[in-house]
């Protein structure tokens, strides 16, 4: 109540014109600002019909190769695009890696059919799904399940499109690496 009170007597006040100088930035600052982030580089959203365009548009909006890529010194390595092994740090010390999502046979997503691929996410809007308590130390995903699982069966299906027609490359990734192994 008393904010009210407050903006209630500022607006009895006259108004002051004030011209404010333009902001600049001391170093380091200064270099920060125009470096990171990158000026945005907005792209027309593809046709939805051309299902692979869709999917490329859709998986850099999800952001998948920053997760699904390793990086060195926070920056992703092109060449290692969407093999996975990205580690990820939990709060009890344990290291949870992101997946291959390559169409590799072997280590990737090459043997995933679209409808396994689509439901998987799915899955997290079923009625019955029920969120399962991870033991301390037990593993954990930082996948957001649930944020995707709201997409349309149709964008799931562009992305797995474009996934699919990505270069399959092997990476063998360790999902998982608890606590207690590390401390070995």
């Amino acid at each position: 109540m008393k904010y009210k009170c407050i903006i209630a007597y500022l607006r009895t006040l006259t108004p002051i014109a004030n011209q404010v100088p333009e902001s600049v930035s001391d170093f380091p600052m200064n270099i920060m600002i125009n470096t990171i982030p990158h000026e945005a580089t907005p792209v027309k959203k593809p046709d939805t019909s051309d299902r692979i365009a869709y999917g490329a548009y859709l998986v850099n909006a999800c952001s998948c190769m920053e997760c699904h890529t390793r990086e060195n010194k926070g920056q992703i390595i092109p060449e290692l695009a969407f093999t996975g092994g990205r580690a990820f740090l939990l709060p009890d010390g344990s290291i949870v890696r992101s997946c291959n999502i390559t169409p590799s046979q072997k280590t990737g997503i090459g043997s995933w059919s679209e409808d396994l691929f689509v439901n998987r996410f799915k899955s997290y809007t079923d009625a019955n799904y029920k969120p399962q308590m991870v033991a301390q130390g037990g593993f954990n995903t930082l996948m957001p399940w649930t944020m995707y699982s709201g997409m349309t069966r149709s964008d799931l299906a562009a992305i797995f499109a474009y996934l699919k027609s990505l270069p399959p490359k092997e990476n063998a990734v360790e999902k998982f690496t608890p606590v207690r192994l590390l401390a070995n």
